[in-house]
C-alpha cells in the first residue's frame, strides 16, 4: 500500500500552510485594489507587481514564523532561497502556461489551474527542505 502524502505528522504544518498562503493571497490582493481603486494606478500589472511584492514578503514571514518556525537560521540567507526559489517557480509557472495555451491552444484558465497547483506543491516542498531546513 502506497504511503500518504500528507502523515498525520505533518497534518498541522500543511494545515499552517494553507492558512499563511490565504493570507498572503489576501494581502496580495488587498493591495491591488488599493493600487487600483484608492491610488488610481493606470497599470492593472504595475499594481499587481506592487502588491505581489507584499504579498511575497508575507509569504515569507509566515512561512518562516508560522508554517515551518524556522526562524533560528540567517534571515538574509532564507530570504535569498525564498526569492530564488520563488522566481524558479514563477518562470515554470510560466512556461507551463505558454505550453498548455499559446502552443497547446487549450483555455488558459485550466493551464492556469494546473500551473498554480504544481507552484503550490513546489512552493511547499522547496519551503521545506530548501528555505526553512533546520
Amino acid at each position: 500500500m502506497p504511503e500518504r502524502i500528507i502523515s498525520a505528522a505533518n497534518r498541522p504544518e500543511v494545515a499552517r500552510y494553507i492558512v499563511s498562503g490565504l493570507v498572503a493571497t489576501a494581502v496580495h490582493y488587498a493591495i491591488l485594489t488599493v493600487n487600483l481603486e484608492f491610488f488610481h494606478m493606470q497599470s492593472a500589472g504595475l499594481a499587481n507587481m506592487v502588491a505581489s511584492v507584499f504579498g511575497i514578503s508575507c509569504s515569507f514571514i509566515g512561512s518562516r514564523y508560522f508554517v515551518f518556525r524556522a526562524h533560528e537560521r540567517s534571515f538574509a540567507g532564507q530570504a535569498w532561497k525564498f526569492l530564488l526559489l520563488y522566481g524558479l517557480i514563477a518562470c515554470l509557472h510560466g512556461v507551463i502556461l505558454f505550453g498548455w495555451t499559446d502552443i497547446g491552444g487549450f483555455d488558459y484558465r485550466l493551464g492556469f489551474l494546473l500551473a498554480t497547483a504544481m507552484q503550490v506543491v513546489l512552493s511547499y516542498l522547496g519551503n521545506k527542505h530548501l528555505v526553512f531546513t533546520l
